[in-house]
């Protein structure tokens, strides 16, 4: 008889559990990124796009497109870290694996990187019609998609030094956009 009541309570705790809303809060709240960090990241983004303003005699669809003279490139790195408590420390970052730059894309992978934490990437500046510097101020609709598809906690993304933008992921694996950065 003690058999069926124990089959019985269990199956009521997995029903209750079952009933239970998912978590939806992220594991942490904070993501904090060292202010040396920053400006290493700031480095590779300018040598990445020191040829921005040589786009005066081509148009954005021709720049969007690839076909004209990439002057600039888009550069992927592996965030490391760990979360303490409520925080998510960026400890340092290595460049991607496999890394494919484009003028408005990239790729590679950071499989292997020890305590990956998430990824960043840098978007290049563009020429409006008139060759005047266009900066693309946040993560694209493409960027949080791929990060919802992806394992990372965290992506980032730079556009100069004092741009970055940064989207994390809940427990229940939804994105959470935009959200603050501490520089220490």
């Amino acid at each position: 008889m003690r058999v069926p009541v124990a089959l019985a309570l269990i199956g009521a705790i997995l029903v209750s559990r079952a009933l239970l809303p998912a978590p939806r809060s992220p594991i942490f709240s904070v993501v904090i990124l060292p202010a040396d960090l920053r400006g290493l990241m700031s480095a590779l983004w300018v040598e990445n796009n020191r040829h921005w303003d040589e786009l005066a005699d081509q148009n954005t669809l021709t720049q969007l497109l690839g076909s004209g003279k990439p002057t600039q490139r888009e550069y992927l790195g592996c965030l490391v870290g760990d979360v303490s408590g409520d925080t998510l420390f960026i400890r340092s970052f290595v460049p991607a694996e496999h890394l494919k730059q484009l003028q408005f894309a990239v790729a590679g992978d950071c499989d292997g990187v020890e305590r990956l934490v998430g990824t960043f990437h840098t978007h290049p500046y563009r020429a409006d019609p008139a060759g005047r510097a266009v900066k693309e101020r946040g993560l694209s609709a493409m960027d949080l998609k791929t990060f919802a598809a992806a394992p990372d906690m965290v992506t980032m993304v730079m556009w100069d030094l004092d741009s970055l933008d940064v989207a994390i992921k809940a427990v229940d694996g939804s994105v959470r956009h935009p959200v603050p950065l501490a520089l220490r």
